[in-house]
């Protein structure tokens, strides 16, 4: 099956039945490969009541090839960059690492995984080391932090609570 097919058909799957908490969108209607999904917090983490926007970018050679997901939204996470541009927003997510990656993977399981490490985070495996130690350290302070984030970049300006 070529990439196209698979991609065609997989972003079929995932418009008519995405996971709980995601939407997904070709970010251009002109280009296949790229994405834009919307991920709610899931409940019980500090990201509840959030919305983020991530870009996914899929590899001409997909699906042998893994795809890109970053944050667009800032995000407070130990597995979440938030460098400046170009690496912010990036994520490390193992099942994205080259020596991992398995053709048979489906765009729903790696959003699902995604939205699954907002609920638990991997502080060891972390790109953001203080955010790291501080979640392992200080639970409480991290989740307020989080929280924090979450209402400054996350909320939507419809709900009016959108503060910068």
């Amino acid at each position: 099956m070529s990439a196209q097919k698979r991609i065609t058909k997989e972003l079929s799957e995932l418009t008519t039945s995405p996971p709980a908490g995601i939407t997904v969108a070709l970010a251009d209607e002109s280009d296949l490969y790229k994405w834009v999904v919307t991920m709610e917090g899931p409940a019980g983490s500090p990201y509840a009541g959030g919305v983020f926007t991530l870009n996914l970018t899929l590899p001409t050679g997909y699906p042998f090839k893994a795809p890109t997901v970053t944050f667009a939204t800032k995000i407070y996470h130990p597995n979440i960059s938030n460098d400046s541009p170009p690496n912010s927003g990036t994520m490390c997510l193992g099942m994205l690492k080259d020596s991992e990656w398995k053709p048979s993977t489906k765009m729903a399981a790696v959003l699902e995984f995604a939205r699954q490490l907002l609920k638990e985070p991997n502080p060891d495996d972390a790109v953001e080391a203080k955010i790291a130690e501080q979640y392992r350290d200080d639970r409480a302070s991290y989740e307020k932090e989080a929280k924090e984030w979450v209402k400054r970049y996350a909320t939507t300006s419809a709900s009016g609570n959108n503060k910068k």
